[in-house]
């Protein structure tokens, strides 16, 4: 493994010496040749169909691999621009499909209808919403835009809302491998993927209300931007998907039309087609801005500084990374709040311990703290919420899930089955306790249920203090269930529904801050480009990403999801807006 390292270390030296190359060339280029110039009039582009990501992610090859997607924060700040620059005349959108999680979508609606106050013309151009896929959260994002328009071969795929998980005991009890894991309460359903051949009832009925939830916010969010009745959208939805002419005649779309169709009739007045990116690049800080820090909470929970492999394909939220930002911010005299942005299923209790810590110690300080959650705030997610002056969430958000599991595979009868023996010498009653070897002891099994005693108990107790809940109202909230925002507002886990431009309005009143006065994000830590991690790494002399330990239960389950990430998405292929495997909801 050490010689496959050196061998990567190797290649990314190589790589980083030609990226040093090619960007020393760029540079030169770039100082010879001035930037055209924007147009005096012009219509903004936004490809959704690039992506949209919280942040970029860790790894430098996964940053490089970006391509043109979007990051959430930049995309609404652009558009806020956009709506007050007398040189944007509109917007026009292009949308077929994508990944693009519910809150997500609510974030991009809100921005969009905002943009539209400004009695700027806004367009959403489609091949197909959904082509032989659901097409729901698409369509929800695009009727937010004052126009539709349809290229006559697609259609809308406007077929509501599933939850679909795989389950692999039946594969377990063939392999021979029995998982023992405990939980804290019936609602935490994130184990039973691995205990269970369907849905618990109670993980059926979480999963009800937040399917429930959603499918209300989606008509009523499509009823009010095409002018119908919800009955009208319901009907709608139980008929798709919908051909080309039947969308049109059921009011969901306004023209049936090519690109190059779209094109023509957004220029005709002499505007220029110009996409959001560029257009964001050439805009210049705001003067007089007051200095917010921006921390991301973004991946799952763990120890460690959350120096990723180079090779890693996304965020991990690390404890001591974000302790430090959180301690840096704090120290700094010109950082009037800070905005946390957490998205996260969860992960290590003491790492999210540690960050609840640090939360309360920013506010001690001084600083107010306003949590904004994106798609999932949930378990170790929303434990390092819980410290914060104010909570805000999308109605869509998932949140919530306060509760905690902890265990193992047993392998002993699958090593049986390959021939493989083993042997041990131990010393102390329970120094096999999470050896993979052998089956929970009675006294095991105490000092297991004594760790999810003791961590559900600090979890609870906490959430009661941060969020002034009584005792019994806090136990009807927990024991593990999951909430969509909106219903997390109305049981006390949240204050407010809305996502960055309701948290910056949170912000202004607890950092008393004129209306008016701009407001300026500051990522805390700075982040590093590929080429920087590339030079750190072969001065260091070594590859990050190196395991560390965290709390067992977690960490353990969430690396033996991501190694079953293929066979899950091979299993849970097909449409649904809700794919519960492990690495995606927990």
């Amino acid at each position: 493994m050490r010689l496959f390292g050196r061998v990567i270390l190797v290649i990314l030296a190589i790589i980083g010496s030609l990226t040093l190359v090619i960007a020393g060339l760029g540079t030169v280029v770039a100082l010879k040749q001035r930037p055209e110039p924007l147009p005096k009039q012009m219509v903004l582009v936004l490809d959704l169909n690039a992506g949209v990501v919280e942040t970029a992610p860790d790894g430098p090859l996964a940053q490089l691999g970006m391509g043109h997607a979007y990051v959430l924060k930049d995309l609404l700040e652009t558009l806020d621009r956009a709506s007050r620059d007398p040189k944007v005349t509109g917007l026009v959108a292009r949308l077929d499909s994508g990944a693009i999680g519910m809150a997500k979508a609510q974030e991009i609606r809100d921005a969009v209808l905002a943009f539209r106050k400004s009695n700027k013309r806004t367009l959403l151009f489609s091949s197909g919403l959904g082509e032989s896929a659901n097409g729901t959260v698409p369509y929800y994002i695009a009727s937010a835009f004052q126009e539709i328009w349809l290229q006559p071969s697609g259609d809308i795929g406007l077929t509501g809302f599933a939850a679909e998980s795989p389950f692999f005991k039946g594969t377990l009890d063939l392999l021979g491998v029995k998982p023992e894991f405990g939980a804290r309460h019936e609602y935490k359903s994130a184990i039973e993927i691995f205990t269970q051949t369907k849905f618990t009832k109670e993980n059926r009925e979480s999963l009800q209300i937040l399917l429930d939830s959603w499918t209300r916010q989606a008509i009523a969010g499509i009823a009010a931007g095409r002018n119908l009745s919800d009955d009208q959208v319901r009907a709608l939805i139980d008929r798709a998907p919908l051909l080309a002419d039947e969308a049109k005649k059921g009011g969901l779309i306004d023209r049936l039309a090519y690109w190059d169709e779209v094109e023509k009739a957004l220029t005709e007045g002499g505007a220029k087609l110009v996409g959001l990116n560029r257009y964001a690049a050439r805009l210049d800080a705001e003067p007089n801005a007051v200095k917010v820090a921006l921390i991301y909470g973004v991946g799952a929970v763990q120890r460690g500084d959350g120096e990723s492999s180079p090779l890693a394909e996304g965020n991990v939220m690390s404890s001591e990374r974000i302790t430090k930002a959180f301690r840096d911010a704090a120290k700094d005299p010109d950082v009037k709040a800070i905005l946390f942005r957490i998205n996260s299923p969860g992960g290590s209790y003491s790492a999210s311990d540690s960050i609840w810590r640090e939360v309360g110690n920013a506010r001690a300080a001084g600083k107010p703290v306003i949590v904004s959650m994106g798609d999932v705030a949930a378990s170790g997610g929303y434990f390092a919420a819980m410290a914060a002056d104010r909570i805000v969430a999308e109605p869509g958000t998932i949140t919530g899930s306060i509760g905690v599991f902890t265990g193992k595979m047993v392998l002993a009868d699958f090593w049986k089955k390959l021939g493989v023996s083993w042997d041990e010498i131990h010393n102390g009653q329970n120094a096999t306790l999470w050896s993979s070897n052998s089956a929970f002891t009675a006294a095991g099994w105490e000092r297991t249920n004594a760790i999810l005693d003791q961590v559900y108990g600090d979890f609870t107790q906490k959430a009661q203090q941060g969020r002034k809940l009584k005792a019994e109202d806090m136990d009807k909230v927990a024991r593990g269930r999951i909430w969509p925002g909106d219903e997390a507002k109305r049981v006390g886990l949240v204050d407010q529904n809305g996502g960055y431009a309701t948290a910056i309005v949170q912000i202004r009143e607890l950092a008393r801050l004129p209306t008016q006065m701009p407001v300026s994000l500051v990522q805390f830590p700075r982040v590093k480009q590929p080429l920087e991690y590339l030079i750190e790494m072969a001065q260091s002399g070594h590859l990050p990403g190196e395991l560390t330990g965290t709390f067992a239960a977690e960490a353990r389950f969430w690396q033996l999801a991501a190694a079953l990430k293929p066979l899950t998405e091979l299993l849970a292929a097909g449409p649904s807006e809700l794919k519960m495997a492990p690495i995606e909801v927990k």
